[in-house]
């Protein structure tokens, strides 16, 4: 399908003003020492109802419309974004062999997972659901989808602010998204049981709809266990997998064009997720953290690679960053619409459970891990950012009919305002934390500091 002049025009100019505000906005975020990824959300809000649509409707719709080919462009790239994120910071994310840390990453989750979740269960169960449901909804989906709002925790947010902030290297890092990553696991497969008890596909495309079993048991059974194998190969093989893709026998497409051939890699990691049925995010995290493992400092015949091999993951991070990943944090606050869908009330009771029970559980499962109480409250506030997933949550469950409009905008500005605190708090805690990761990997010192950061 080809498009008409003034879809070109249109596509263009839309695209032309989401990435200069985005960055605009988030220059401006930058130097108030507040987190990038907050102003190019707030960016998409300026432009969406919330201000330009209800001062100038018409301008708002013809800049961007709700049909054509305009909304799914950008839908597209926004979607790029966000794997092109998680890829970025699998990346540079240290892969933990501390002790320490995965107790701490054991504790972190159960704590945090199980208690926020059942304090969610617990409160919304002596609510009218009729409240929160959207028409597909029903007592059992709009419990199980408050529970997981008040449980989730986001890795694509907290990971762009704990990129710009250059923390991503360290145990804290790896300790936050270790922590993200099983949570979210853990999201996704409940948020199955609840698209399917909805009488919404779970999975619009891939194995599972080939298949044709229906029924909630099936289907949860099915995500677990697809999930849980797919995170264990590329543990075990995804590095050796990888790295023979990279300089093994195929390594002369990798010659031609590095960068390239590193992001088809990444497409195809999604593909597979895709015709599984696990969310594409965990397959665009662990095909970043597997290649870049796959990177040897040497290895034999390697070295007529070129500079350009050297320097692609630098061009992904540029790039990503300048382009794909501002557009879909921009596209989030282009979607709210905080004059019609919005409960004040409701929401002010609803962020103060979300972040007290989130923040305490946390704190409670680092204290038994045997983390000092600054630390553990360091990642409390890291890990009560919702972000990504807390928009996944809402959009998904929006468009299924499970929850109502007022409910979804909740969800989502809890997401960016916990996100918000979240940037604000690592960024004046940012250089403690360094510090305490340089400490950290001196032997001597290791054993006898005690984390002050």
């Amino acid at each position: 399908m080809s498009l008409s002049t003034q879809q070109i025009a249109t596509m263009v100019a839309a695209i032309a003003v989401v990435v200069f505000v985005a960055h605009a906005v988030g220059m401006l975020f930058a130097r108030l020492r507040q987190p990038v990824v907050v102003g190019e959300i707030l960016g998409g809000l300026l432009f969406g109802p919330t201000v330009l649509g209800l001062f100038a409707p018409g301008v708002q719709e013809a800049l961007f419309p709700k049909t054509g080919p305009v909304p799914a462009i950008l839908a597209g790239l926004a979607q790029l974004g966000m794997l092109l994120l998680m890829f970025v910071t699998g990346s540079e994310l240290g892969v933990t062999t501390a002790a320490r840390d995965r107790r701490t990453i054991g504790l972190v989750t159960i704590t945090g997972l199980v208690l926020p979740f059942g304090a969610g269960l617990a409160v919304v169960a002596m609510m009218d659901h009729h409240d929160l449901a959207g028409p597909a909804g029903n007592r059992t989906t709009t419990i199980l989808v408050f529970a997981i709002a008040v449980a989730v925790t986001s890795i694509p947010v907290i990971s762009r602010i704990m990129l710009d902030l250059g923390l991503l290297g360290g145990s804290f890092a790896r300790i936050v998204l270790g922590v993200a990553t099983l949570e979210d696991v853990a999201l996704y497969v409940v948020l199955a049981v609840v698209l399917s008890l909805a009488s919404a596909p779970s999975t619009e495309f891939g194995l599972w709809q080939l298949i044709g079993v229906d029924g909630t048991g099936w289907t949860m059974g099915y995500h677990v266990t697809a999930t849980l194998v797919f995170l264990t190969a590329f543990l075990f093989f995804g590095t050796s997998v990888l790295r023979f893709l990279l300089y093994g026998a195929p390594r002369a497409l990798a010659k031609r064009n590095p960068t390239a051939y590193r992001l088809v890699l990444l497409l195809f990691a999604v593909l597979l997720c895709t015709v599984l049925g696990i969310n594409p995010i965990f397959g665009a995290l662990l095909t970043g953290v597997c290649a870049r493992r796959a990177e040897p400092a040497a290895l034999p015949g390697a070295s007529d690679l070129g500079g350009d091999q050297l320097d692609s993951w630098a061009t992904i991070r540029r790039f990503s960053l300048a382009f794909f990943i501002p557009i879909y944090f921009f596209t989030v606050g282009l979607g709210l619409d905080l004059v019609r869908d919005f409960s004040p009330l409701f929401f002010a009771w609803f962020f103060a459970l979300c972040c007290v029970v989130k923040g305490l559980s946390v704190l409670l499962g680092a204290r038994l891990a045997g983390q000092s109480l600054r630390w553990s409250a360091d990642l409390s506030i890291a890990l009560n950012a919702r972000g990504g997933p807390g928009i996944v949550l809402a959009t998904t469950t929006l468009a299924a009919g499970v929850v109502n409009q007022s409910f979804y905008t909740s969800m989502v500005v809890l997401s960016v305002l916990t996100s918000q605190l979240a940037g604000i708090w690592l960024d004046h805690r940012a250089q403690a934390l360094r510090d305490y990761d340089r400490s950290s990997r001196t032997p001597a010192s290791a054993r006898t500091v005690q984390r002050t950061g």
